[in-house]
């Protein structure tokens, strides 16, 4: 039975699932949106709420407690300046999961993690004449 058991495996030990959730949350904070399998993103999820909860306290304690679970600090200055205040007027649900299907290789459920009401900024991709002319240089 699982009777009060929360959180997935992801058939990882627990300081491999830890570095892992911590690594897709930074990602998360860096990049607005991530691509990943949709067990991963939910799992993910809990733990980036949580650390926006903290942001939203804005003192020492709270931003030493992220740095405790993110490990980047500078990750964790751009979460308590940038991306917290915004969630100020917000009671809950500050990521979005969208589901985009199966992944080609193995069937595993993929899914997009963002931050509801954050604009990712949008990568530019370069030319074929940019790409060669930044390899002759």
């Amino acid at each position: 039975m699982r009777h009060r058991v929360k959180d997935r495996k992801l058939g990882r030990t627990r300081e491999h699932r830890r570095a892992l959730l911590s690594a897709l949350v930074c990602a998360l904070i860096r990049e607005k949106r991530i691509k990943t399998t949709l067990v991963k993103a939910k799992e993910a999820r809990s733990l980036a709420e949580k650390m926006i909860t903290l942001a939203r306290k804005r003192n020492l304690a709270a931003r030493r407690l992220a740095i405790a679970q993110l490990r980047d600090t500078s990750v964790v200055a751009e979460l308590f300046e940038k991306i917290g205040p915004q969630f100020d007027g917000r009671q809950g649900g500050y990521t979005r999961i969208t589901k985009l299907g199966q992944r080609r290789s193995d069937g595993s459920e993929m899914a997009l993690l963002e931050w509801v009401g954050i604009v990712p900024a949008e990568r530019k991709k370069k030319k074929k004449a940019e790409a060669e002319e930044s390899k002759t240089e």
